[in-house]
C-alpha cells in the first residue's frame, strides 16, 4: 500500500514539473527562428496562404519564420520531415487537405497523421470551380450530367495529380451523378489548364486562382463552383449543389500542425496568434480575392475536423477505386 501511495505521489510530483516545464516553455517562446515547411513548391495556394501568415505572424511572435518549400509525393516528404522533427514548436507545417486526409488511403506512408501530429490550427477553406471548354455542348450542370450519361467515358477531365483536390471533386461529382467520364492527370494544375484551353480535355474542378482569368476572358465556361456557399468573387455562380446534386460539396482547404507531443502551452500559443493574424481585415480581404474563406477556430476543431474528413475520403477513395499514380 505505501509503495502505490509512494508511486501515485511521485507521478504527481513529476506531473507537475513537466506543466511548470511546458508552462516555462511557452514562456520563453520562440527564442530562435521557427521553421515553417510548405509541402508544395512556391507558388500554389498553400505557399501564398503561408506567406500571407508569416508576414504577420512573425512580429507577433518577435522571431523570424524561415518558409521550407518540400514538395514532392503529394505533399508526404514534407509532412515525414515535420513528423520527425523535434517536438518543441520550432518546426511547423502547412498542407492542404489531400495530404492531411487523402494521402493515407492512397500511399503507405511512414508517419499517422493523427498520431504523429499536433494540429494547430485549421486555416481556411478554398472551393474549386467546374469549369469546361467552351466547345462542350453544356451551358449548365444538368446539361453536363445529360451529355457524360449520354457519352460515358468520351468526356475528358484533368487533375493535378491522382488523389489532388481537383482529382477527388471530378470522382466525387461522378460518384454523386452516376456519370462515367476519363481522368487525365497532369504534375499540377497549371498544365491542365492550358490543356483546358486547348481543347484537349474537356472538363476541369479547378481552383479559381489560375481559372477566373480565363473565366472572364471566355476562353473556359464556368457552370458551378464545388462549395457549400457561392464564391464571393464569382457571387452569380451557383454551388454545383445549387445546380442540381443535392449534398455535393467538397473544398481544398490548408491547415497547421506541429509533431505529436509539441508543449500543450505552445500549441495554445500558436493557435491564439494564427488565429489573431486571421482576424485581421487585410488578410481576410487577400484570402477571400482569390476564393478563400477564413476557418480558424481551436486545436481541438481541427482535430475533430480531420476525423470527419479521413472518414469521408476513406469512403470516397474505396468506392472511386482511385489508385496512386505508378511509382507512386
Amino acid at each position: 500500500m505505501k509503495k502505490a501511495f509512494h508511486g501515485a505521489l511521485m507521478a504527481l510530483v513529476f506531473s507537475g514539473v513537466a506543466a511548470d516545464a511546458g508552462a516555462q516553455a511557452a514562456t520563453d517562446y520562440p527564442s530562435k527562428p521557427i521553421r515553417l515547411v510548405v509541402t508544395f513548391a512556391p507558388g500554389g495556394t498553400t505557399d501564398i496562404q503561408a506567406r500571407m501568415l508569416v508576414e504577420k505572424l512573425a512580429p507577433r511572435l518577435g522571431q523570424q519564420i524561415v518558409i521550407e518549400n518540400r514538395g514532392g509525393a503529394g505533399g508526404n516528404i514534407g509532412m515525414e520531415i515535420v513528423a520527425r522533427a523535434p517536438a518543441d514548436g520550432y518546426t511547423l507545417v502547412i498542407t492542404v487537405v489531400g495530404t492531411w486526409a487523402v494521402n493515407p488511403f492512397l500511399y503507405k506512408l511512414p508517419y499517422d497523421v493523427q498520431k504523429d501530429f499536433a494540429p494547430i490550427i485549421h486555416v481556411a477553406t478554398t472551393p474549386g470551380v467546374l469549369v469546361i471548354h467552351p466547345s462542350v455542348p453544356a451551358k449548365t450542370v444538368k446539361d453536363l450530367v445529360a451529355l457524360a450519361k449520354k457519352r460515358p467515358g468520351e468526356l475528358n477531365y484533368g487533375s493535378a495529380g491522382v488523389g489532388a483536390f481537383t482529382h477527388i471533386s471530378a470522382e466525387l461529382f461522378a460518384l454523386e451523378t452516376g456519370i462515367r467520364m476519363t481522368h487525365v492527370p497532369y504534375k499540377g494544375s497549371g498544365p491542365a489548364v492550358a490543356d483546358l484551353i486547348g481543347g484537349h480535355i474537356q472538363v476541369l474542378f479547378g481552383s479559381a486562382v489560375p481559372t477566373i482569368p480565363h473565366i472572364r476572358s471566355g476562353k473556359l465556361r464556368a457552370l458551378a463552383t464545388t462549395g457549400s456557399k457561392r464564391l464571393a468573387v464569382m457571387s452569380d455562380l451557383p454551388t454545383v449543389a445549387e445546380a442540381g446534386v443535392p449534398g455535393y460539396e467538397n473544398s481544398t482547404w490548408t491547415a497547421v500542425g506541429a509533431p505529436a507531443r509539441a508543449p500543450r502551452a505552445i500549441i495554445e500559443r500558436l493557435n491564439k496568434e494564427i488565429a489573431a493574424v486571421l482576424r485581421l481585415p487585410d488578410i481576410r480581404e487577400r484570402l477571400a480575392a482569390v476564393g478563400s474563406v477564413v476557418t480558424a477556430g481551436t486545436p481541438e476543431d481541427f482535430r475533430d475536423y480531420l476525423k470527419s474528413e479521413l472518414a469521408k475520403f476513406e469512403r470516397l477513395v474505396k468506392a472511386a477505386g482511385i489508385k496512386p499514380a505508378a511509382g507512386g
